[in-house]
């Protein structure tokens, strides 16, 4: 792929819903003037484009609005700027294109001159039974914490270790690449297993066994799940803004979506065909959005920042 705080301004719901900012004691009328950019989701892509754009001469109000109660711990650290609002506990729940108002779950209404909708993915299945124990791959931005995991059960074991893959399509491709690169023996099943084996009591290595619906089994030295998983693009569905066929936010290399003013990074977008999360790193993606970003709302194009 190429170089692909803020008051509301209405409120009525009694909602406790946490706000981390230093910027909530700021008038409507001070924040009117400044530009306004709301991220919908405080995943990973948001928390990189939130630090992306706190690294640029952007020079108005940034909300994110997150699903969880709590967030972690660089997000909070951001939140502590001045320009950074975290709405915790407050997600995104429909969007008002023509009128750039976004309304979180319990009644709140955010103004908005460009959104970015940041609500990442889901599995497509429940969880295995005991997938937890194992290994997993997901993004492009799983693929160091994968070798370095690798990394420390090869110097457990003293030798090079037999890996059992789970799933089929690019995030399993990926995963394959990764254990080979670190010197695992993969050995691949497209056949989703009914559980995983349980590890010893103590064990500092991840689980290496599965058990299928038959009760057969795979064993090896270590476990990764690469399942298929689906864009959590329902809020942009219903704000009209086009979805592929497969699921997932359509973007152009710039992360415009279909509908003017809404962009979408990370795993919720789509750019031809494939999942953002496995074509760019989250911290590329979000350093070259930042850059869009800036020049939609300041008129001043970016490179992107490092």
């Amino acid at each position: 792929m190429s170089a692909p705080a803020l008051s509301p301004t209405s409120g009525t719901s009694s909602s406790k819903a946490a706000v981390v900012s230093t910027a909530a004691s700021q008038t409507t009328s001070n924040t009117a003037a400044r530009p306004r950019i709301v991220i919908a989701g405080a995943g990973p892509a948001a928390l990189a484009l939130v630090r992306q754009l706190t690294r640029t001469p952007f020079a108005g109000a940034i909300t994110v609005l997150s699903n969880r109660d709590d967030a972690p711990e660089e997000l909070l650290e951001l939140a502590v700027l001045p320009q950074v609002s975290v709405r915790l506990g407050q997600p995104a729940s429909y969007i008002d294109a023509g009128n750039r108002l976004v309304t979180t779950a319990d009644g709140m209404e955010f103004s908005y001159d460009e959104l970015v909708i940041a609500t990442g993915s889901a599995p497509a299945e429940a969880p295995v039974e005991g997938a937890a124990r194992c290994l997993s791959y997901s993004t492009i931005d799983d693929a160091a914490r994968l070798g370095e995991a690798v990394k420390d059960v090869t110097r457990v074991l003293g030798r090079r270790p037999l890996g059992i893959l789970v799933g089929t399509g690019s995030a399993a491709g990926q995963a394959e690449a990764v254990l080979r690169s670190r010197g695992v023996r993969p050995v691949r099943t497209t056949v989703r297993p009914a559980a995983v084996v349980p590890t010893l009591a103590g064990s500092v290595l991840p689980a290496s066994g599965i058990v299928f619906e038959d009760g057969s089994s795979m064993n090896g030295d270590l476990v990764v799940l690469a399942e298929e998983r689906i864009a959590r693009d329902e809020l942009a569905a219903t704000a009209g803004l086009a979805t592929a066929p497969g699921g997932g936010i359509v973007i152009g290399q710039d992360f415009r979506t279909s509908v003017p003013g809404v962009w979408a990074i990370g795993d919720a977008a789509v750019y031809d065909g494939v999942r953002l999360g496995l074509l760019v790193a989250s911290g590329s993606a979000a350093s070259v959005c930042a850059s869009q970003l800036l020049q939609a709302t300041m008129g001043s194009p970016l490179a992107a920042a490092a």
